[in-house]
């Protein structure tokens, strides 16, 4: 199928698309914060700069969007145009991602991933939730963590 609108108005579109502070990721800095947690925000010292890193508890947050990452959820569906272009750049986030926490897991920091479909979407578990398992989470030893919607 062709797209919709011309080249120069898609890549205007593509280039509003944030990297850092989405509103997921503001979302859970601000509730995290009012639960009295503290944090850096994409420290270059740590691998894959996460969105959010608590020191005290060496725990790395990444807040990530289910479609940039080819997450398995209502979210996420492959694109039919271009589909090589996506295939190829959504698994080399997945092989990034991937790297990344073998290089957390060598300087025995701790990960935490919160899924866009935990905030958003047809099986959302909300802010709220969303918050509490991350504060469970972080008061915890697990090394590892995921919270995603329900579907």
């Amino acid at each position: 199928m062709a797209d919709v609108v011309d080249a120069a108005t898609r890549s205007r579109m593509m280039s509003g698309i944030r990297g850092k502070d989405t509103k997921p990721e503001i979302s859970v800095r601000l509730g995290l914060h009012a639960l009295g947690f503290r944090y850096r925000l994409h420290p270059k010292d740590i691998p894959g700069k996460p969105d959010i890193w608590l020191p005290k508890y060496r725990a790395a947050i990444f807040v990530h969007g289910c479609f940039w990452h080819g997450h398995d959820c209502a979210l996420f569906k492959m694109p039919g145009s271009r589909r090589d272009f996506w295939e190829s750049k959504i698994n080399a986030n997945r092989d990034r991602d991937a790297r990344v926490d073998e290089l957390l897991a060598i300087r025995a920091l701790r990960r935490l991933d919160i899924w866009e479909c935990a905030l958003r979407g047809p099986g959302r578990i909300g802010l709220d939730t969303t918050l509490g398992h991350a504060a469970l989470w972080l008061r915890s030893e697990d090394p590892r963590g995921e919270i995603r919607g329900t579907r």
